[in-house]
């Protein structure tokens, strides 16, 4: 399962968190175009649910448009999501690794742009997690 996510703990509270991991996509060009707070969503809809759990998907919108013109195809692993929650009294922030994502489409100057915006995404988390 490792080859298919990346994810470290931090200390932060889960609201905490989303927003340093906020400023951290801000400084390396990446956007968050939308953040779902996953228990309010469902108690919407009349499901109980307590645990604290955000999806933010995000984007850098110059990389988007390169790789949509290279593929289409990829419009299926866009935006990328990011998630922060609590696992066991932890919280971890986390995401779907691009290089896993892209992988499917057997594209190797793709992979390139995946590997890179993994690497920096990666970076972001870890900064976030401080």
């Amino acid at each position: 399962m490792e080859d298919f996510h990346f994810h470290v703990a931090t200390h932060k509270s889960v609201d905490d968190a989303v927003e340093a991991l906020e400023g951290a996509l801000k400084g390396r060009g990446f956007g968050v175009l939308w953040q779902m707070d996953i228990p309010s969503k469902l108690q919407e809809k009349g499901v109980e649910f307590t645990k604290p759990f955000r999806i933010l998907e995000v984007c850098n919108p110059h990389e988007a448009k390169e790789v949509l013109l290279r593929n289409e195809l990829v419009g299926y692993f866009l935006p990328c999501k990011l998630v922060v929650y609590d696992h066991n009294g932890e919280t971890l922030i986390g995401l779907p690794k691009p290089t896993a994502l892209m992988g499917v489409l057997g594209d190797n100057e793709l992979m390139e742009t995946a590997r890179r915006i993994e690497a920096t995404l990666q970076d972001a988390i870890r900064d976030a997690a401080q």
